[in-house]
């Protein structure tokens, strides 16, 4: 199952990678880019290596540096340490995904890992040619297992000011692309994961958009700080009450009809599909813990 929470750790602190063990996050993602300073990446692919070698390695993602340029040839290198996944950030092509995934297959043959065995997980909307070629994520290689979005890094290529009303609810164009991003998702077959939420002393507000993530079909959602695991973590997993009619869903389609009726209202197919993921998350969900 893919996790309900993925939590970016800067890999160059110690400290910060020491509390991330703690924090309740279903997955880890150590970031080789965009929090830690060019200097300081030789010594995060340190204690990122190090991490991996002291931690169950399938909950521990790398975010590894842009495709097109030389930082990301040393990150991959970590491919033989056998993370989880790599989470590809400005990634603009698939076909640069297709060549990811032939230097990870030679990399695991290397390392005597399981064929297909790291995945990936594109940010797949940081750029104005990324969110154009969405639809390609159709086409992609196998070890394709999500697809996230991003505002940030398109809103300054852009050239926007800001990414949010003065509410501070998304722009229209953020909410547009957002949207995209899940049907992509789902049209590849895989799961969708939120953005991440920026303030994260605003708890009420990142349980009010991770709820909403959940019911407009997203799968999990990135986390900044280990504070925000809780209500990620929360709104992620289906309550009694979801399950409960869930089964009872799946228990009225049992004898193979295409269309029931239940508490007074008439469900089809979908619905029933539906139920069959709840049911599916909550079972997982049982066996983790």
């Amino acid at each position: 199952m893919i996790p309900r929470s993925f939590l970016f750790v800067p890999a160059d602190s110690e400290k910060k990678l020491l509390r991330a063990r703690s924090a309740g996050a279903d997955a880890l993602i150590l970031d080789l880019e965009d929090s830690v300073l060019p200097e300081n990446r030789g010594r995060a692919r340190g204690l990122a290596r190090e991490f991996l070698a002291d931690r169950p390695r399938s909950s521990v993602w790398l975010r590894i540096n842009p495709l097109d340029g030389g930082d990301s040839s040393a990150d991959l290198a970590l491919a033989s340490a056998g993370p989880a996944g790599l989470v590809i950030p400005k990634l603009e092509e698939i076909a640069a995904l297709h060549a990811l995934d032939t230097r990870l297959t030679a990399a695991e043959q290397a390392a005597g890992l399981p064929h297909g065995g790291i995945k990936v997980m594109p940010i797949a909307t940081e750029t104005p040619r990324a969110v154009l070629g969405l639809s390609e994520y159709r086409n992609a290689p196998p070890r394709l297992a999500a697809l996230t979005w991003g505002a940030e890094d398109l809103s300054a290529a852009l050239g926007a000011v800001t990414n949010r009303n003065a509410d501070g609810d998304l722009a229209f164009t953020y909410r547009v692309v957002r949207s995209l991003a899940l049907i992509a998702a789902v049209a590849a077959g895989v799961p969708a994961i939120e953005t991440l939420y920026p303030d994260f002393r605003d708890m009420s507000g990142l349980d009010q958009v991770a709820r909403l993530a959940r019911r407009e079909g997203f799968s999990g959602m990135l986390a900044i700080h280990p504070d925000q695991i809780p209500a990620i973590n929360g709104a992620f997993t289906p309550s009694a009450e979801d399950v409960a009619l869930a089964r009872r869903i799946v228990a009225a389609f049992a004898g193979g009809q295409g269309v029931v009726s239940l508490d007074g209202k008439m469900l089809d197919r979908p619905h029933l599909v539906q139920a069959q993921r709840v049911i599916e998350t909550a079972e997982a969900l049982e066996r983790q813990t």
